[in-house]
């Protein structure tokens, strides 16, 4: 075998493996918060073919959950206001969440700075094509933090 063909089957073999590494689970999403009450996304989508599906929450800032917590809650967008009026009583030890509301379709726990959270969830809860939004909880947040998420066809 000449050095031309050595080479040209290494990188086949290279460019064969590279895609099984290379290629995201689209039904795995990931947003981060910050310390100035803003999400890094407006929008996450996922492929309405998931059956499951799991959304990692940074906080990329520095302060404590009490001070500037965060969390990622989905709710139908018809309910977003609702939802975070309703957290505001539930306090931090319930995550600002309502305990019982069943608008809340899937959540995280609130976190502080340099943590990370996360949230699966059945599809079988969404309808391709539905109106949903995504919020934080945290009291005052949800004005700036909210986005929209997306269950439809890639």
């Amino acid at each position: 075998m000449t050095w031309m063909h050595r080479t040209l089957a290494a990188v086949t073999l290279t460019a064969l493996a590279l895609p099984l590494a290379a290629h995201a689970d689209p039904c795995k999403v990931e947003i981060s918060g910050n310390d100035v009450m803003q999400y890094d996304k407006k929008e996450l989508a996922v492929p309405a073919t998931c059956r499951e599906i799991t959304v990692t929450l940074h906080h990329a800032g520095k302060q404590p959950r009490e001070a500037m917590g965060h969390d990622w809650v989905l709710v139908k967008t018809a309910d977003l206001a609702a939802v975070a009026q309703a957290g505001i009583g539930a306090g931090l030890a319930n995550n600002y969440l309502a305990r019982g509301d069943k608008r809340v379709l899937a959540h995280t726990s609130v976190i502080g700075g340099g943590e990370t959270t996360s949230v699966t969830f059945s599809a079988a809860l969404l309808t391709k094509g539905g109106d949903y939004s995504y919020l934080c909880t945290f009291p005052g947040h949800s004005a700036l933090m909210h986005g929209k998420f997306k269950f439809a066809s890639s």
